[in-house]
């Protein structure tokens, strides 16, 4: 809370003048990770420090979003209107992230970041030599320690009582930063621009106005929030999410991430609640003759209900929550409240966010924004009760490759470049082992295609590791679920190897007996040898029905996925399929797409080349 008085600006101008008198060599300010930047306030300090090289700025902050760019005309015509409509034609781009994204930051400017949006700073030296690896608990010491003046936050205000602001979307570092700042001695002011549109979340979040130096309340802030498009799941991904979801248990504590995996779980765990039948069903048959694990699986419906406390809030908690998942309680010691729901910050689609404006009075009340330490680990005066609290939990994550000894990568590449950051996943991998009854669960793809090549995610071993084998639980891929906890390091090797794809067995087996790590008498089994692509989308074609492209609708219109479908096959095809397509666009009803044509503005194609690619994308859409 601030002693002084806190100041009112009518505009992010008057805001961004204040800051830049109050610092005017060296500014070092903090800005939430992901939703909660104020775009405009930040994008006016970056503009003056810009254009005055006798200052300097520092920004540190994570997941600065930008919507992307179409890199071709083809793109442009099917994505330019499509992103005009989901993220806004008006809606401001963070300038300091395009100026990093082309490598254009000016020299008076360095930007720190501790979690880049997936794959947007490979190859960006500047960047990778800038980021911040740190465990998202840790990440308000770390910026406190590079002597931060303020942060930038955008804030809502409550409907129903004007003189509450609720840190929304992002209480997450805020909170634990300006505790850090004080214990230092060295306080860091907080500078708040209200959204009109951003939903006012409750819990700890809430604040009073004196907790901010300065809040600029301006009516023209209400430009679109970045809203992610509703994402696709692919035959891989939803039997990742089938073994998945058979760990979670009635009366237990959930934390999942983002992600297409992540929404393959979520949904999933709808069909286990909403068709408990059909989906005892089609686990049984993914199970096959499988050998049972020692985790225990679980197919009932949730009687009791899922408590969730997860760094990320996103779709996925809405989706469980409207099916009477999401409803275990928990008494929240400091809140002196019942909750169903603790989050850091919150992330997701426009329906995602009309969702949180529009709860009931009883579900705004069990749904609690809060610090980040509060979420992500057991370390505090009430250490018991979370630890009674977070009973059952299972803590799922993402991953790029696990070595057969059970270390995992999620975040760098063999030479040490970083493709988004470790984020919260070590904390709750270290909190699973702490709780008696709890697992992590890390979920990948076993194979991934590199330059037309396929190639193994799980391998002997790895240069990097985001979670050392020491941790090792539990590892999903859509072969089945590998139980790592406590087990001797050929077992391990041994369960791996048979949640990888045969095609990289062999190899596997070899390498780890050579290594004297594995029996020179073991043979993967039988059952294991079916863990094929084949066998895969043989399964998916079965069972389709349960298994849709879009488990959650899509922001494409109908004749949007069309082109979807067609661009797709367009630029999968081989040379000689291209001719075919022509050929048989050539030949087409032309006027039987005019929708599709005129969605691409090629109805009238006026050039030789716009011609030939409108013929091209007609006869990608009479191939179906």
């Amino acid at each position: 809370m601030n002693q002084s008085a806190t100041l009112r600006f009518p505009s992010v101008d008057a805001a961004a003048k204040h800051i830049l008198q109050k610092f005017p060599r060296v500014l070092r300010l903090a800005a939430p990770l992901g939703l909660g930047k104020p775009i405009e306030l930040l994008n006016r300090i970056y503009e003056e420090v810009e254009r005055s090289p006798d200052r300097s700025l520092e920004i540190y902050t994570a997941l600065s979003l930008l919507p992307p760019r179409a890199s071709s005309d083809l793109e442009q015509r099917f994505l330019g209107p499509f992103l005009d409509r989901h993220f806004g034609r008006d809606t401001p781009r963070l300038k300091y992230a395009e100026a990093m994204r082309y490598a254009k930051l000016p020299s008076n400017v360095r930007v720190s970041e501790f979690y880049f949006q997936a794959g947007q700073y490979l190859n960006h030296p500047e960047a990778q030599q800038s980021y911040l690896s740190v465990n998202y608990t840790h990440v308000p010491r770390a910026v406190a320690e590079r002597d931060v003046d303020i942060v930038l936050q955008m804030v809502s205000r409550n409907p129903k009582d004007p003189t509450q602001l609720s840190l929304s979307c992002n209480p997450d570092i805020t909170l634990d930063l300006v505790d850090w700042g004080r214990r230092r001695g060295r306080p860091i002011e907080v500078y708040a621009v209200v959204h009109t549109n951003l939903p006012f979340a409750g819990g700890d979040a809430v604040v009073s106005e004196n907790f901010f130096a300065g809040i600029v309340d301006d009516a023209s802030i209400s430009h679109e929030l970045f809203a992610l498009p509703k994402g696709t799941v692919d035959p891989v991904e939803h039997r990742i999410g089938l073994f998945a979801s058979q760990l979670i248990a009635d009366d237990g504590t959930l934390q999942i991430g983002i992600g297409s995996l992540s929404d393959a779980v979520v949904h999933a765990t709808l069909l286990r609640q909403n068709q408990n039948v059909e989906y005892t069903r089609i686990v049984k048959k993914l199970a096959g003759d499988r050998p049972a694990i020692r985790a225990g699986l679980h197919h009932d419906t949730f009687s009791i209900g899922l408590y969730g406390t997860s760094e990320m809030i996103m779709d996925g908690f809405m989706h469980l929550r409207k099916a009477g998942i999401l409803k275990r309680t928990i008494f929240d010691q400091d809140e002196k409240k019942l909750r169903y729901l603790h989050g850091a910050f919150f992330l997701g689609s426009k329906e995602f966010y009309q969702w949180l404006r529009d709860l009931s009075d009883v579900d705004h009340e069990g749904f609690s924004m809060t610090r980040v330490s509060k979420v992500n680990d057991l370390y505090d005066e009430h250490e018991l009760a979370l630890r009674r609290q977070r009973k059952n939990a299972r803590f799922f994550n993402t991953c790029m490759k696990v070595s057969i000894l059970g270390g995992v990568v999620s975040e760098t590449l063999e030479l040490g470049e970083v493709v988004s950051g470790v984020g919260g996943q070590y904390n709750f991998v270290s909190m699973a082992q702490e709780l008696a009854d709890s697992h992590s669960v890390l979920m990948l793809r076993s194979t991934r295609t590199s330059l037309g090549h396929r190639k193994s995610n799980i391998v002997f071993n790895l240069t990097n590791e985001t979670i050392p084998r020491h941790l090792r639980d539990i590892v999903v891929t859509e072969y089945g679920i590998a139980c790592l906890h406590g087990q001797t390091d050929s077992e391990v090797i041994q369960s791996l190897i048979e949640i990888a794809d045969s095609e990289f067995q062999d190899e596997l087996v070899q390498q780890a007996q050579k290594a004297g790590k594995l029996s020179r008498s073991y043979v993967v089994p039988a059952w294991a040898r079916r863990n094929t692509e084949r066998h895969v989308l043989a399964f998916h074609r079965e069972e389709a029905a349960s298994q849709p492209q879009y488990p959650f609708g899509t922001d494409f219109t109908d004749i949007e996925l069309e082109l979807v479908k067609a661009l797709g096959a367009l630029r999968a095809s081989s040379a000689k399929q291209k001719i075919s397509m022509l050929w048989r666009g050539f030949k087409g009803d032309k006027s039987r797409y005019r929708a599709e044509l005129e969605r691409m503005d090629l109805w009238q194609a006026k050039t030789l080349k716009h011609r030939i690619v409108a013929t091209a994308i007609l006869g990608a859409l009479a191939a179906d």
